[in-house]
């Protein structure tokens, strides 16, 4: 039964973007639309079955020596129906917002390409299979991002490119390492391969080369530029797709590699905890100098991955006691996905009815709109954490886990002023969330409306408000009833992490728990009060005071890999195009002094790398020779990478 749901729900939905973009060229958007709804919620359905066949699995074609290998578990179980979910949700949106737009066609068969491909990375059985899904998740993904075929979504799919295609290749060197090593990619047996290098630098290198093209798709800082630019450019459907399931397939490669490479290893927890406290950090303070709304929302989920990588930090720190990060890493994923769902699409009916993402062009919008404003408020308060919504439920496992851990070296007698700085920054974090997130609801639904903007009226028709009060309900549902809704879906993961069910039920609402969104309450009105309306507003108008140096693609990636590392190439290049012509002369000088050879050549000539006379150079001194010698060592060494593997 399983090999049956896989294929039909990896390959199915790429057939049906082929025929949707057929019947876009014959019949219209309408029945493109049609097709690609109907089949959204078919595969919602089937994604729901998958919890039926939980320890399946199956091998089919063989590439490159490697099997394509699927499986599913409770956390692959979950992230299916969460995809499939967010695809339907969006999917449905589409007709209300593309009205009027062309290309339905087009992002339909590109949408149902990466729907594929992501359920095929979920669904993957080991390493070798993620990595084939992933790419092409990667770059059909891509054609969404470009869409809208303006400077800055060129600009911002060029971006999303690059850090496709280079973390790509990290991954697969990390692959290539890690094959050498034990021989197998599997999931179900990774980990007891490499048991004898556990603690080995060749272990650690090649994790972090695996690591890159994960950490660059979930945005982990510094691998993150991409997305504060990806999600302003793309349709809202499609940053909804971007923020709230594609990013998570990073984090799967995330988890994946925590829990079947580094298992209970303190020194990767440290490593991850580190980087996901500057990544939550960091896209929080991004977010609260933004005025764009979708880039405020784009580095809102830099910051909340952040949150899931301290979780995953902490799950390697605390070992075989690691069961409130694994279930707060998890419960993150599945409220983060779900409230930038509907944040997102908000943003949609925002971008078309006012045709503008600027916050001061917003200002006012959401006043008298009852579906708009529910669904915008609801998802606000659960990306704040505000207890009776489900942000709150997974904040505070991953904020318990962090509070156990300091225990855990109180009592062994170790220092606590590293963990106890990187709870202070989980605070401050969610306190910056609570900031940003103010910002957008009082400008939306408290500030005046400019006075040079006109509402439509009806601003949203009956099918995309549905969608937007049904994503709406989900945070106070997983809220109230934490222990029917969320405790149950982390229990179905926790063998994936090889975490044991916990002792006993958290008590979410209890004083201590309570006290900790009371410290980040406090915080975030500090910085609305102190820094966004004093610092960040200027006549009732909000001001982007971002400094634009701090831009670390153009200040650092660009200038890198479009001047530095081609300067870098054609100095080697032409170097050793030289090098013969060297050796000749050092020959010479050794081997002919004083010969009628040396007397009847030019002395200056003879010394002189390049000579003047260009048709006197020969072949060594020719760009095609010294591009001949670089192609040939790149092959020699490419050569020696796979008969290593073999």
């Amino acid at each position: 039964m399983f090999k049956t749901l896989a294929v039909f729900l990896i390959f199915l939905p790429m057939a049906v973007g082929l025929a949707a973009r057929y019947l876009s060229s014959r019949l219209g958007d309408r029945a493109c639309n049609l097709l690609a709804g109907a089949w959204t919620l078919i595969g919602l359905a089937l994604s729901v079955s998958l919890f039926g066949c939980i320890g399946s699995g199956f091998d089919v074609l063989e590439v490159c020596g490697f099997r394509l290998g699927f499986q599913v578990t409770g956390l692959q179980a979950l992230l299916c129906t969460l995809a499939s979910f967010l695809w339907a949700g969006t999917t449905l949106f589409c007709p209300y917002y593309f009205r009027g737009h062309g290309g339905m066609g087009r992002y339909q068969l590109f949408s149902m390409l990466t729907l594929g491909a992501i359920l095929g990375v979920f669904l993957s059985a080991d390493l070798f299979t993620t990595l084939v899904f992933f790419e092409v998740m990667s770059f059909t993904s891509w054609v969404l991002v470009v869409h809208e075929q303006t400077r800055d979504a060129y600009d911002a799919a060029a971006s999303y490119l690059g850090f496709a295609v280079i973390g790509g290749l990290g991954t697969l060197m990390g692959l290539f390492l890690l094959y050498n090593m034990c021989g197998t990619l599997r999931f179900d047996g990774l980990g007891e391969a490499l048991a004898p290098f556990k603690g080995t630098a060749a272990l650690y290198t090649a994790g972090a080369f695996t690591l890159i093209g994960f950490a660059a798709k979930a945005g982990v800082y510094p691998l993150h530029t991409w997305l504060p630019a990806a999600h302003p450019a793309a349709p809202a459907t499609a940053s909804a797709l971007l923020s709230g399931i594609i990013t998570k397939a990073g984090v799967f490669g995330v988890f994946s590699i925590a829990a079947k490479i580094f298992l209970h290893d303190a020194n990767w927890g440290m490593a991850m905890l580190l980087m996901g406290a500057v990544t939550m950090f960091t896209g929080a303070a991004l977010a609260v100098f933004s005025i764009d709304i979708k880039r405020t929302l784009a580095c809102s989920s830099m910051s909340q991955i952040g949150f899931i990588i301290v979780g995953v930090g902490m799950q390697g720190l605390l070992a075989e006691h690691n069961t409130l990060a694994v279930y707060g890493s998890v419960l993150h994923v599945v409220n983060h996905s779900t409230l930038k769902l509907c944040l997102f699409l908000c943003t949609g009916v925002l971008v078309h009815c006012c045709h503008t993402r600027d916050l001061n062009a917003l200002r006012g919008f959401g006043r008298g709109k009852k579906a708009f404003g529910f669904a915008f408020l609801s998802a606000s308060l659960g990306l704040m954490c505000i207890p009776g919504f489900g942000g709150y439920i997974s904040k505070t496992l991953l904020h318990e886990s962090i509070v156990e851990y300091i225990e855990l070296l109180e009592e062994a007698g170790r220092s606590i002023a590293l963990l106890k700085s990187i709870e202070i920054l989980f605070l401050i974090s969610g306190g910056l969330t609570i900031a940003y997130m103010t910002k957008l609801c009082v400008a939306l639904f408290i500030d005046k409306r400019p006075a040079d903007c006109h509402d439509h009226a009806p601003y949203i028709t009956k099918l995309p408000a549905g969608i937007l009060i049904v994503t709406g309900l989900l945070p106070p549902i997983f809220g109230l009833l934490p222990h029917l809704t969320m405790d149950n879906i982390a229990a179905l993961c926790a063998h994936f992490f090889e975490a044991h069910p916990p002792a006993h039920a958290v008590s979410y609402y209890s004083l201590t728990n309570l006290k900790g969104a009371v410290i980040s309450l406090s915080i975030g009105a500090a910085v609305y009060f102190g820094i966004i309306r004093t610092l960040l507003m200027k006549n009732g108008e909000y001001l982007d005071r971002w400094p634009k140096g701090l831009d670390l693609e153009k200040a650092l990636y660009r200038p890198l890999l479009m001047k530095w590392l081609p300067g870098f190439c054609t100095v080697f290049a032409r170097t050793l195009a030289s090098l013969f012509e060297w050796l000749r002369i050092v020959c010479e000088a050794l081997l002919l002094r004083g010969s009628k050879y040396i007397a009847e050549h030019d002395t200056d000539a003879r010394f002189s790398v390049y000579p003047k006379d260009n048709s006197e150079r020969g072949v060594t001194a020719t760009l095609t020779y010294g591009l001949t010698l670089t192609g040939l060592v790149l092959i020699l060494c490419m050569a020696w990478v796979i008969s290593r593997v073999i």
